[in-house]
């Protein structure tokens, strides 16, 4: 499913010229945030404190996702254990790490109610989470220890200044991580750096621009890819869309070459 961005925003919402046909697919709010999450196995537990009670405690925590769901492997001498067995109430909240601005990076807050998990449930979640932290085999076994699940009911996605949006439980059911994400780092330096002529091309074919000097990619994920493209009157956004949604990363070598050779035909 696939949403129209309505232009770029930057800081005291000065909007820029847009080049680019706004309607053309994007992944919703739902599914970026849930491509960040799938990503990242830290971020800050937010309980109700019992010391003095009712206060929100903050803590860092390990977590894998599971079936939509953060799950954390904790024990009850933790703060934040016990807090959850008196008040089951919480947030989990999740951050990108990159340079520059720390603002410009993306991130989530989920918020919902953690339950203790037992039975299939707990050998199922509790593999998954093994499998995202293999070192906390030595000591999941130990009876201190036990999973929780937070049920997300709705999360609070912040993609950078000017991106941001609630999005609720049934979007974010239904939604997937983007194939294309694990492998997009390696697909931008690529394309920067072998392929230059290639994005100036898609910039001069498939936006209103009409002097592009250069033009850097600066991301991409199964709908299409995002440039930043050097004009007259300075840096401007510009997206171009696969022709359809990519399945899996290995598709975006045929795409993108399919792209130029469009380009290039006009």
């Amino acid at each position: 499913m696939a949403e129209r961005q309505h232009g770029t925003r930057g800081r005291g919402d000065r909007r820029q010229e847009i080049l680019y046909d706004e309607s053309i697919p994007t992944p919703t709010h739902a599914e970026r945030a849930l491509t960040m999450v799938s990503q990242l196995s830290t971020g800050t537990l937010c309980t109700l404190g019992t010391k003095p009670k009712g206060h929100p405690y903050g803590s860092f925590v390990t977590f894998a996702l599971w079936k939509h769901s953060p799950i954390f492997l904790i024990s009850t001498l933790a703060e934040h254990t016990q807090n959850l067995l008196s008040d089951s109430r919480a947030s989990l909240l999740v951050s990108e790490a990159g340079e520059g601005d720390p603002l410009a990076l993306g991130r989530a807050t989920m918020l919902g109610d953690c339950e203790k998990l037992s039975g299939d449930e707990l050998i199922e979640a509790k593999a998954a989470y093994l499998e995202t932290h293999p070192s906390a085999k030595f000591y999941a076994d130990f009876t201190d220890f036990s999973v929780w699940k937070l049920n997300v009911e709705s999360i609070r996605y912040i993609g950078g200044y000017g991106r941001m949006s609630w999005v609720e439980s049934p979007d974010w059911e239904a939604s997937n991580p983007d194939p294309i994400a694990p492998h997009s780092a390696g697909i931008i330096e690529h394309m920067n750096e072998d392929h230059a002529d290639a994005l100036i091309s898609y910039c001069l074919a498939f936006s209103r621009a009409e002097e592009v000097s250069s033009a850097t990619m600066v991301g991409i994920d199964s709908y299409g890819f995002e440039m930043s493209a050097d004009t007259p009157d300075g840096p401007k956004p510009i997206r171009v869309a696969f022709d359809k949604p990519l399945e899996k990363a290995q598709d975006a070598r045929g795409a993108l070459v399919d792209l130029v050779r469009k380009a290039r035909a006009q």
